[in-house]
């Protein structure tokens, strides 16, 4: 073949390799995360993790709908046809199992799944148990005690006290294939099986099995995960029509909207709120909604905080210019009055008003002794970007800014994502804290556990879980106990009213925004549905 022949037939192939390539549906998405979420079965990066790399890949008894626009997400039936719970003993579950369900190495999933999954984050002695799933499964499910295998399409979940909000709560318990895993312990090195199973989740991380819409085709930490469809999903309506979702990690949000706006990637998390008008000029969409998520400050009740005077948790709720914060951020935020809004069904009308009222918060603080003249000293520790974290370092100097006023010396200690997020489970009491009396996590808002039980029950301090300032009474674990107990769901939401109006009266929170989930995306994506939820679902979308 001579030179000319060879030149013509590379040009060939690689005409044919760049028409092969234009057609493929990829989807290249940057996050706000600085690294890829664990993809081992329980992601961490808050909750950025469950919708990047929990959903897509795996599946969970229940399931947030994720299908509609217009209305709150609601539980849906997951790996779990059904659920009950026993009639005389409500600390025991009976969920019925999805028949012909397959996990992505071919192994079938059943009630020995779901009592191997329970175990490797519960049972100390199984020998797949892993303690770094641990931290961000259990607080999830602080009740969750254990699961029994009735037979192949049913299985007993047991909790330790009567709780209504278990089936919502085990939406984060994603299911990872035991067979899979068996096999990258048996192939494992190591002296001991404790070092041998360790290895085996390495391992499993880097080639997951989950039974979701989308599979693991390539993974590169802190750099990209792509992710190729599940086509014999068991849900043909989330049976994903993309050939290929690419994953980026990109913390800083003028790099994300640089991104977006270059065509290296189709969608982008939380864009720069000063681009919005070149974003939209470019003919890209941005899209949010109302959704159950709050963006605070959680105060300490350790001894010595600053916080423990009521006056002064009030007079900070009273001091934040919220309409000033509102421009600031483009009106890509909801301004808060609780952690839930008035006419949700959990609202309860509450005694003391959340809103803008300087003089007011400059009275109470001059009660309690503090003025501009004579400020009163506080730090929070915060970061600089992360998962639902919005625009942490503009939004938190806002802040100290519009406080100032009212005679708040605001300090800050600026930390990595998913250090702020381990350090939210320690405590303020731990020495990870660094001196911070108030710490800036968003949180997802979407059911009582999740909204406000693992905040003030006295039940869920640290280590079990967020209730990162030791808030808590007598008063307020009966209201907990009051709603855990409550089967029907018109008198828990009446329970949970109670609850949440007692929280806004007697402010363990800073209430600062609500997000409302703004993600910029290319007009080539098409099915989006911008849910009002924390999460979104990549199954059904497309590209031009």
């Amino acid at each position: 073949m001579t030179i000319r022949s060879l030149a013509l037939v590379a040009a060939t192939l690689g005409l044919l390799a760049g028409t092969a390539q234009a057609q493929e549906k990829v989807l290249r998405i940057a996050m706000t995360a600085a690294d890829i979420p664990r993809t081992l079965g329980q992601p961490d990066q808050g909750f950025e993790g469950n919708r990047f790399t929990g959903i897509p890949l795996y599946d969970a008894l229940t399931h947030w709908d994720l299908s509609k626009a217009d209305a709150p997400s609601v539980l849906i039936p997951g790996l779990a046809l059904s659920w009950a719970v026993d009639s005389k003993d409500k600390t025991k579950w009976v969920f019925k199992l999805r028949p012909g369900v397959k996990f992505h190495d071919g192994s079938p999933f059943n009630a020995d799944a779901v009592v191997w999954n329970v175990r490797k984050v519960l049972d100390k002695d199984a020998p797949h148990f892993d303690a770094s799933q641990v931290g961000v499964t259990a607080s999830r499910m602080p009740t969750l005690r254990s699961a029994r295998k009735i037979d192949d399409l049913t299985v007993e979940l047991s909790t330790s006290e009567p709780d209504a909000f278990l089936p919502i709560n085990l939406t984060n318990l994603f299911m990872a294939s035991p067979a899979h895993w068996q096999k990258k312990f048996e192939a494992a090195a190591g002296a001991t099986p404790a070092d041998k199973a360790r290895a085996a989740w390495t391992a499993f991380a880097a080639d997951a099995s989950g039974s979701g819409p989308f599979k693991m085709s390539r993974f590169v930490a802190r750099e990209r995960l792509e992710l190729a469809p599940n086509k014999s999903y068991w849900d043909p309506k989330r049976t994903p029509k993309l050939d290929k979702v690419v994953l980026l990690p990109m913390p800083e949000a003028n790099a994300r909207t640089a991104a977006l706006l270059s065509g290296q990637v189709d969608w982008i998390e939380a864009p720069a709120p000063d681009a919005s008008g070149s974003i939209r000029s470019r003919g890209y969409k941005i899209y949010f909604n109302q959704q159950p998520h709050v963006w605070p400050w959680q105060l300490s009740f350790a001894e010595g905080s600053p916080w423990l005077d009521k006056r002064v948790r009030q007079a900070a709720n009273l001091c934040v210019d919220r309409t000033g914060l509102l421009k600031l951020l483009g009106g890509m935020m909801a301004i808060p009055k609780g952690t839930v809004p008035p006419g949700h069904p959990w609202w309860g009308n509450p005694k003391f008003d959340i809103k803008y009222d300087p003089e007011a918060g400059k009275a109470l603080m001059a009660q309690a002794g503090h003025s501009p003249a004579k400020p009163l000293k506080v730090k929070v520790q915060i970061s600089a970007s992360g998962s639902g974290q919005m625009q942490p370092l503009p939004m938190n100097e806002f802040v100290q800014q519009s406080m100032k006023a009212c005679g708040f010396d605001v300090q800050f200690d600026v930390i990595e994502w998913n250090t702020l997020f381990t350090n939210w489970r320690k405590g303020a009491k731990d020495p990870s804290a660094n001196g911070a009396n108030a710490i800036n996590v968003s949180f997802a808002a979407m059911d009582p556990f999740f909204a406000m039980v693992r905040f003030v029950s006295t039940k869920t301090f640290p280590p079990v879980s967020n209730n990162w300032g030791y808030f808590g009474n007598a008063e307020i674990d009966k209201l907990i106990a009051d709603a855990r107990n409550s089967f029907d769901d018109k008198a828990r939401d009446a329970a949970l009213a109670k609850l949440h109006a007692r929280i806004v009266e007697e402010a363990p929170f800073v209430w600062i925004a609500h997000d409302v989930g703004p993600r910029a995306i290319s007009p080539k994506v098409k099915g989006v549905v911008q849910p009002q939820s924390w999460f979104i679902d990549l199954a059904p979308l497309s590209i031009d």
